[in-house]
């Protein structure tokens, strides 16, 4: 059956919109009709080649959308059902999952490889980071779809995938956050936002975001944050500047460059923790002396995914959706449709463009 998608050809070439052929499902397969898509930077990572899979590719890895039909052995989901696609699902059986880390698992991104699709002249296509999101339609294991607990807009549910999970997990998850503890979020991008709104679900008695760009306070503050700094090389001075001279309990960057990365972790209190969300280039080299390492005792730690399972987290976000206590709308900055994608990736590749949202 034909259906539109966005297709990364190479890497480093500009995203086509075109006619691809998707199969119908397979044994343990699920076929979805996509309500809604985000586009964030991770999906820039992939087309750029920071961040490596086969191409050519539909691209996509946060989505939600209803079962259209589903093949042999699937019980979990039916025709109708409303559900959250799971760029990243777990094996079960490799050593991160057996010790619980499921966002860890080593075979979590396998799919990718696989043959998704054909273009209309043969050529074999990849589904990205497993679930080719950027499509009208989309056929992916099953373990990449999870029903989506109600109460949650199915378009708006897209947003759980990625933007919602890795900023809530780092939160709650990485770097464990205690109520009346000090944060400081780098980054006001749609993780940034979605960290500065579960900061606040945690109980954070302070709250800074930092970002380059003065335009987004208004957000920053509707998301929670107390107080707002513009990103400098006096970053680390004012935040410890509103918090007594000591710098915050936790820094979370949702950046991934070397010089927000150095900034966040000289924010923090002597034997503070940092998080680090964002996904930088090789390039990117943070670097510390031995006695500094020492002196401060600080923590500084990576964050995949939220270190969150998403089968487990997905429905308490949901749960702060429904309270109100968690706005998954806030995280867009713009709303297109799947031919507005490649104006998104030039927007980001300009620095212009926050996380957009395809409505299909």
């Amino acid at each position: 059956m034909a259906v539109r998608a966005a297709v990364l050809p190479a890497i480093g070439a500009p995203l086509e919109i075109t006619g691809i052929e998707l199969p119908d499902p397979g044994p343990g397969q699920v076929r979805v009709r996509l309500a809604a898509a985000g586009v964030c930077h991770s999906d820039l990572s992939l087309s750029n080649g920071t961040m490596r899979v086969p191409v050519p590719a539909v691209l996509g890895h946060e989505g939600a959308g209803t079962v259209v039909a589903v093949g042999e052995g699937v019980t979990h989901v039916a025709p109708g059902t409303p559900v959250v696609l799971n760029w990243a699902p777990s094996c079960g059986g490799c050593h991160a999952c057996t010790l619980g880390e499921v966002w860890l698992c080593a075979n979590a991104l396998g799919g990718a490889a696989n043959v998704h699709a054909r273009t209309a002249d043969g050529t074999e296509l990849h589904p990205g980071l497993n679930v080719a999101a950027f499509a009208e339609e989309t056929v992916v294991a099953a373990s990449c779809v999870l029903p989506l607990p109600e109460g949650v807009p199915l378009v708006d549910a897209a947003l759980l995938g990625c933007a919602g999970l890795p900023g809530y997990g780092a939160v709650h998850h990485a770097a464990r956050v205690r109520p009346g503890e000090t944060v400081a979020v780098f980054g006001v991008g749609g993780v940034g936002l979605a960290t500065l709104q579960s900061a606040r679900i945690a109980g954070a008695s302070r709250v800074i975001a930092v970002d380059v760009s003065p335009g987004k306070e208004e957000l920053a503050r509707a998301a929670g944050a107390t107080d707002y700094v513009l990103a400098s090389e006096n970053t680390p001075r004012e935040i410890r500047a509103l918090t007594g001279k000591q710098g915050v309990d936790v820094a979370v960057e949702c950046v991934g460059r070397a010089v927000s990365i150095r900034a966040a972790w000289e924010s923090t209190r002597r034997g503070g923790r940092t998080t680090v969300v964002g996904i930088g280039g090789k390039e990117e080299q943070v670097t510390f002396n031995a006695l500094e390492i020492f002196h401060w005792g600080r923590t500084l730690s990576g964050c995949v995914y939220g270190n969150s399972d998403p089968a487990r987290d997905v429905p308490v976000l949901a749960g702060h959706v429904r309270e109100g206590d968690l706005d998954l709308s806030a995280l867009v900055t713009d709303r297109i449709g799947l031919e507005g994608i490649p104006a998104a990736f030039e927007n980001m590749l300009a620095g212009k463009g926050g996380r957009a949202l395809v409505v299909f």
